[in-house]
């Protein structure tokens, strides 16, 4: 004779085992470095083009100075993907 759905061993629900890792933390420099690169990036390429000219050596460099500029933004993104 067939079991009855009742009569069926019920399966115990799966629990994970508990984490014991601690979270993670960033550390105190990070938040003002990565600010710091990113707003003299801007302040940089912002100089650049409305005072370039007057600005010593600023003129001379060109274009590179929007490398410089775009390098401490790009370095403050790098940053905040290890921020937690």
């Amino acid at each position: 004779m067939p079991k009855s759905r009742n009569d069926r061993k019920k399966k115990a629900v799966y629990t994970p085992p508990p984490s014991k890792e601690q979270p993670k933390v960033s550390p105190r420099w990070l938040v003002p470095t990565m600010l710091g690169f990113f707003i003299l990036g801007i302040l940089w390429i912002g100089v650049y083009y409305l005072a370039g000219a007057s600005v010593p050596y600023m003129q001379d460099w060109h274009n590179w100075n929007l490398l410089i500029g775009f390098s401490g933004i790009i370095i403050a993104v790098i940053l905040s993907t290890r921020w937690h």
